[in-house]
């Protein structure tokens, strides 16, 4: 007889089968392993009718795994695997991100928690495609869950739809999803920061004047809804207040927000009376640009958004007027922990509030804003 040995091995719910022949021998041996399922069959006596029927289990059993999700979340060690990504890794912004996702690992730890957070995004905030690859490789990897800030709020649905269908909860961060599939969205209420910029522009100008809004990038569901809080405000409060250009996006980087902004500048510089940029890049970008033809220093009025160390050196300086700042460090953190809740099977809220606040030269140095301010990145940033 033929000495046959078949071994189905099932690793994280992809299964891998191996086939081996010998020479001949009286004897035939018969192996199935199932892991993470639970099942675990061994015969050292088998006919080839009996391993072949061993093989049909074999994929019974991995089709009801699949089917129930019961496979997903914990890892042989019980610990949870936590993917968090971000729409880029260069900016500061992000940084802070990964500092609160790293807390509440500590934090959960200290409680008996084991959890492991993986971070990994593409460089550039514009690389749809890169951040697309990233979810579909976290899903392939099955782990616990996914916590992410989507880049686009269109071309992400269906790589979330994707891992949410093969049991990979997601939870998503920063920008919104048009999608209702997700477990939680957790986020800074964005409409209501460019209402904050909107209020404040209005006063500084006091009612009356030009501004130009500096759009960040077509998609951004997050930039966008502070955009139309800014020129929702200025229209319904300020009606002596005309927007003369609101129609440019900054892009993903510092230069290529330069450039736009030199440009605006050059275009309309000597009528400009406030300009409003809804995200770290082009806030950074648009102040130096201010700064190199003579317009800083309060000659326009600059409102940014978010806590770049540059634009908080800025504002100290007098270049930049106020920040709408949102609390990147609680928004990692609270991803992770609404994750690991749901995984346990407690109830979670589908939207988060992560708060919002205005800063001036006037609160800069309060503690509450100071935080905001001066993260402890360095703490949870090895």
């Amino acid at each position: 007889m033929n000495r046959l040995a078949g071994v189905l091995s099932l690793r994280h719910g992809s299964p891998a089968v191996a086939d081996r022949r010998y020479r001949n021998t009286n004897r035939a041996a018969g192996v199935l392993s199932l892991r993470h399922s639970g099942a675990r069959l061994i015969s050292s006596r088998a006919s080839p009718c009996r391993i072949n029927a061993a093989f049909r289990l074999a994929t019974l059993v991995l089709s009801l795994a699949l089917a129930s999700g019961s496979w997903a979340a914990k890892g042989a060690d019980n610990t949870y695997t936590i993917a968090v990504i971000p729409k880029g890794t260069t900016h500061e912004f992000w940084k802070s991100i990964n500092a609160g996702a790293m807390k509440a690992q500590q934090e959960l730890a200290k409680q008996g928690t084991k959890v492991k957070v993986i971070w990994k995004g593409p460089l550039r905030e514009d690389d749809r495609d890169q951040q697309i690859q990233v979810v579909e490789n976290f899903m392939t990897r099955r782990v616990s869950a996914i916590v992410l800030a989507p880049l686009d709020s269109q071309a992400l649905v269906k790589p979330v739809d994707n891992a949410i269908a093969s049991k990979v909860p997601v939870v998503i961060m920063d920008s919104d999803l048009k999608s209702d599939k997700y477990v939680s969205f957790v986020a800074t209420d964005n409409y209501k920061g460019g209402q904050l910029a909107g209020e404040q522009m209005g006063k500084l100008l006091g009612g009356k004047g030009n501004v130009v809004l500096l759009r960040y990038a077509v998609g951004s569901a997050s930039t966008e809804a502070r955009e139309a809080g800014f020129l929702d405000t200025l229209k319904a409060h300020y009606p002596d207040i005309k927007i003369i250009s609101a129609d440019q996006h900054a892009g993903a980087t510092r230069e290529t927000a330069y450039q736009v902004s030199q440009n605006l500048l050059n275009r309309y510089g000597h009528e400009v009376k406030g300009i409003f940029c809804p995200c770290e890049p082009p806030t950074i970008a648009m102040t130096k640009a201010l700064r190199d033809i003579g317009l800083a220093g309060g000659k326009v009025k600059m409102i940014g958004f978010d806590a770049g160390s540059q634009s908080v050196v800025d504002m100290k300086n007098g270049d930049v007027q106020a920040l709408v700042v949102q609390n990147p460090m609680l928004m990692g953190y609270l991803g992770v922990v609404t994750a690991v809740k749901y995984l346990r099977g407690e109830k979670v809220e589908k939207r988060i509030d992560t708060g919002v606040a205005l800063v001036t030269p006037e609160n800069m140095e309060q503690p509450g804003i100071k935080e905001l301010l001066h993260p402890e990145l360095d703490k949870y940033l090895k």
